[in-house]
This record gives C-alpha cells, structure tokens and sequence, in this order.
C-alpha cells in the first residue's frame, strides 16, 4: 500500500522523474530489507535459534515479494531462503518438497525477470537448455547459480521420483558453465557442487569420485579454509565413497578445530561442525 501512495502522489505532481525515482528508492529498501534478512541468518551461530525463528523470516519475504513480485533481486533471496530452510531443517518429507518446489521456482522466475529467454528455460529440450546455457555470460551468474542450487535442492527433495532425478544432466550441465565463467563465485560453490555430483552413486553405477575429487580439490583452495561445509561434503561423499578413512577423519578434524567467523559463512559453518562431528561418531561402523 505504501508504495502505491508514494506513486500516485508523484503522479499528482506531474512529474516522471520524480516517480521514478520513488520507485527506484521503494525498490532498494525491499531489496536491502531482503539483504539484510539473508544476512541476519547466515552471520548467526545459533542453528537451532535459525531452524525455530526461519518460518517468520519466509513469511516476511513472502509479503515482500506481495509489493514487488517482479524483483530479481527479492526474488533470489526468497528462492535462496525457501530452498535452503527445505534442505537444512525440514525433516517432513512433503513439507520439504512443497518449500523446494517453491524455493526452484523462485528462482526461474528470477531469471525470467532479468531474461526473457529464459523464461520456462528448465522444462525445454536438452539441446535447446545447452545452447541457452552456452550463451550465458558472467553477468548471469549470481541469478544462474540461484537456479542451479535451487534446483538441486529439488531434486533432493525428490530424489526418489526418477523424473526429477533425470533433470540432474541440465544441472551438471549449468553448473559446470557457472564454473567456467566464475569458479569462485559463493566461495568456489560451483566446484562444490559439481564435486557432490559426481560423487552421488559409486563408479559401477556411473560415479566418477576423481573427477568429484579434483572438484572439491579446487572448492578448498578457493574457500582458503573459510568455507568448512566444503570439507565435509569432501569426506562425506568423496572420501566415503572411496573408504578413504585418513582423508575422510583429516578433513572431518580440520573442520572441528576451525573457527567459525568467516562473514556470510557463521551459520554453514556452525552447521558443518555439527555434521562433521557426527560423521567422525559414526566412522567406525561406516569403515
């Protein structure tokens, strides 16, 4: 309501630039208030003060996106918000696929806003997403990205429909094109997970754990340590994978003696050091 107020009455002044202008102020607020929210999350330690008080903050972006459904920007915040709250702390698995699914599509309408081409972009033929994922530049890759990890987070959520598992080709096939263009964009996210995918199923089934290997390789030297979920999804799924017990409790104790204060990071860390310590609890009977 307040945004149509501040519009009409720079209509009555008659004067555009000024309503522009309004608009253009109106839009960053949001955008900084989703910002912030974001912030707020991902800088606090207390994971279990994040998994009680999330469902407010989801609420909140959604009556945002009420005043501006057409922001790239708020849109992306709340894809990431839905997505990660899905994967992280939903343990129902309905309720898991509903946020997923609203997490994916929030970020496809994100990309559609900022892109016309790429409006309905998941659903097209593979050899129609591979010339459109080719055509991709640099600037796309914030709102790509946000695709892809969304879109992962999906497929995760439904890993046991054989169609949603079948878009991972799609999503190999964006991350790696976000690798080209911005390796180290989200802390080397893109090698991350490309390493996790390659590492899902072992090598008679169609894994390939040195590829994955060489992947989370290059997501630790460009996350310089700050990022310590990349660690564990190296012991989980590369060194697991493989019954490499030294890697995998090296990597997992790394972790542990860690500290957890890297900006935009407290929150996935804290969480990292909880699964690395369950991890390290249940090597014995894993190896």
């Amino acid at each position: 309501m307040g945004g149509r107020l501040i519009a009409r009455a720079a209509l009555w002044l008659a004067l555009p630039a000024s309503l522009a202008g309004c608009a253009s102020l109106m839009s960053s607020a949001v955008e900084g208030l989703a910002g912030d929210l974001s912030a707020a999350i991902l800088e606090n330690p207390d994971v279990d003060m994040v998994r009680d008080g999330a469902p407010a903050f989801l609420l909140l972006i959604d009556g945002l996106l009420k005043s501006s459904p057409d922001n790239p920007v708020l849109l992306s915040q709340a894809a990431l918000l839905n997505s990660a709250y899905a994967g992280a702390f939903v343990a129902d698995g309905e309720r898991a696929r509903l946020l997923a699914a609203k997490g994916r599509a929030l970020a496809e309408r994100a990309l559609c806003v900022e892109r016309q081409d790429s409006c309905g972009i998941a659903a097209r033929p593979f050899e129609a997403f591979e010339q459109w994922t080719a055509a991709l530049t640099k600037a796309d890759v914030p709102l790509a990205y946000g695709l892809a990890t969304a879109w992962s987070a999906w497929m995760q959520a439904n890993s046991d429909d054989f169609n949603a598992v079948a878009d991972l080709g799609k999503v190999k096939l964006l991350m790696s094109r976000i690798a080209e263009l911005h390796e180290s964009h989200d802390h080397g996210g893109p090698h991350l997970y490309l390493g996790v995918f390659e590492t899902l199923v072992p090598p008679a089934l169609g894994g390939r754990p040195e590829v994955g290997r060489f992947h989370f390789e290059r997501a630790l030297a460009l996350a310089e340590g700050r990022h310590l979920l990349t660690q564990v999804m190296f012991a989980e799924q590369y060194a697991r994978l493989v019954f490499d017990r030294p890697l995998h409790d090296e990597l997992l104790n790394e972790v542990l003696a860690a500290e957890v204060d890297a900006p935009e990071l407290i929150l996935l860390n804290a969480v990292a050091k909880r699964r690395a310590q369950s991890l390290l609890e249940t090597a014995d009977a894993y190896f």
